[in-house]
């Protein structure tokens, strides 16, 4: 609907449009003292300082001249950096609930819309989830033009490309694709955008709804995009050929297309010595495995194979579940969901107590379950010892997925003993390998087609080293730097 050239009639619409909104401010005024005019914004979303002296102060000082036009006041008299003109109800709706004021003047069917928009923000800070001991401390903020911003101050090149949309009936909420041209293929690119356009949901308050809706399997455990809160990762995956998605309202960005080596590969190991960070990568697979297979290789081991167990140490085990009156997969079981209960009670705590909690409590629960003589002592110790392997997994979308696959492993430990872990793997390795995050296969750096990118998986090899990107998919740039960059003193021309 259209502009009317009658300033009452457009006054009365946007009324009705906004009926019953306390937070609507109607400033009425006359330009140059002649022509009638009125600027409305929502209370809370514009800057009204900036709207008094950059709007409305110039407009009602009289000057010489005739010019009275929406183009010609834009040009001559308003200081404010933008001056969008619009001729449609929806268009002033839009910039209204984006929190730019808009100016409406009698005898025109046109509107402008200035860059006033002002809220509360909060200031950048280091990322609670993904800190560490070397790289950059600043994370990502609810504020989107924040967000893009932190990105565009480390891709400083002009190929960087945001596109921009608009998803959900009633939030409205800005979406950004970012990718770096000539880097992500643009077949991709396509894809990403693709199915966002085909999203129709009533709003979109966080970006793991966009993730539920995008992923190419959404019933698998397993995470298809990464979140992060760190700049320097988002930028790291953009180089990459990789695409980010910046939801408003979220300090959280989601990255496609991933496999599960970059979901256990922390941005630290790019930042340290490659030695250390080779070290830290093996150790962190080691504990992975320990997270997902030690409970079940305990209860497996003590109800069906106790001739792999050594003979003192079996005694020593069989004397500490003599008083245990039930058997391990019970055991198991109860210590590993009471385990997961104190984690996710500490989590959901104030910070000043959470972590005082969920220690404590399974100190005092664990001690006083073996003295009752409910579990026995090797069962605590096994169970920490996978509580500790879970939280060196960097990213925690992975680590639930491995904390979710832990119980039906114990179940089939319980049953069919390592016969049921031997096919509880396998399943899970046959499901990753048919399992596509936007095409990708999620095992495809551990391809032997992929002999060159096994650089970044098994090892960390040294940058001078790592001179070509991983190939997702089609047409790919795939050189990142020069070749024959090996440091020494003999190439110090």
């Amino acid at each position: 609907m259209v502009l009317d050239r009658d300033l009452q009639q457009n006054i009365n619409q946007i009324r009705t449009i906004y009926a019953k909104s306390s937070d609507m401010v109607y400033r009425s005024f006359y330009i140059e003292g002649q022509t009638k005019a009125i600027l409305i914004y929502i209370d809370g979303l514009s800057d009204s300082a900036g709207i008094e002296k950059n709007v409305i102060t110039p407009l009602m000082h009289e000057i010489t001249g005739e010019a009275t036009a929406i183009s010609q006041l834009a040009e001559r008299k308003i200081s404010a950096a933008q001056a969008i003109p619009f001729t449609t109800f929806e268009e002033c709706v839009s910039y209204l609930a984006n929190g730019l004021p808009v100016l409406i003047q009698d005898q025109e069917a046109t509107g402008l819309a200035f860059g006033l928009n002002k809220w509360e923000k909060r200031s950048i800070e280091e990322p609670a989830a993904e800190s560490g001991i070397r790289g950059p401390r600043e994370g990502f903020t609810e504020t989107l033009r924040i967000n893009t911003s932190l990105i565009r101050r480390i891709v400083k090149s002009p190929l960087l490309k945001m596109e921009t949309m608009k998803i959900g009936g009633y939030t409205q909420t800005n979406v950004v694709i970012a990718y770096i041209e000539g880097l992500a293929e643009e077949n991709l690119v396509e894809e990403v955008t693709t199915r966002l356009k085909r999203i129709r949901i009533d709003g979109i308050l966080e970006s793991g709804y966009i993730e539920e809706l995008i992923e190419d399997m959404p019933f698998s455990p397993f995470p298809q995009l990464m979140s992060t809160e760190r700049p320097d990762v988002a930028c790291a995956n953009l180089l990459e050929g990789r695409v980010a998605i910046l939801v408003e309202g979220t300090p959280f960005v989601l990255i496609a297309p991933i496999t599960l080596f970059s979901l256990l590969q922390s941005p630290e190991d790019y930042y340290q010595r490659f030695w250390v960070s080779t070290a830290m990568r093996w150790l962190r697979y080691l504990f992975t495995l320990i997270s997902l297979l030690l409970p079940s290789l305990y209860v497996a081991i003590l109800t069906f194979h106790q001739e792999m167990v050594p003979g003192a140490l079996l005694i020593s085990m069989a004397a500490s579940r003599e008083a245990v009156p039930f058997p391990a997969f019970v055991e198991a079981l109860m210590m590993e969901v009471t385990f997961e209960a104190l984690r996710e009670a500490g989590v959901r705590l104030p910070k000043q107590i959470g972590s005082a909690v969920s220690i404590v409590g399974a100190l005092v629960i664990g001690q006083a379950a073996v003295q009752a003589g409910l579990v026995s002592a090797p069962m605590v110790i096994v169970v920490a010892i996978t509580g500790i392997s879970s939280f060196m997994i960097p990213r925690y979308i992975a680590g639930i997925a491995i904390r979710l696959l832990r119980f039906p492993l114990i179940f089939l430990a319980g049953s069919l003993g390592l016969l049921g872990i031997m096919m509880g793997v396998i399943a899970i390795v046959i499901h990753l390998c048919s399992l596509r995050s936007f095409g990708v296969p999620y095992l495809s750096s551990a391809s032997t087609s992929k002999m060159r990118e096994m650089k970044d998986m098994l090892i960390r090899a040294p940058w001078w080293m790592m001179d070509t990107r991983p190939h997702l998919t089609g047409d790919y740039n795939e050189y990142r730097q020069a070749s024959n960059q090996k440091p020494g003193p003999e190439r110090s021309e």
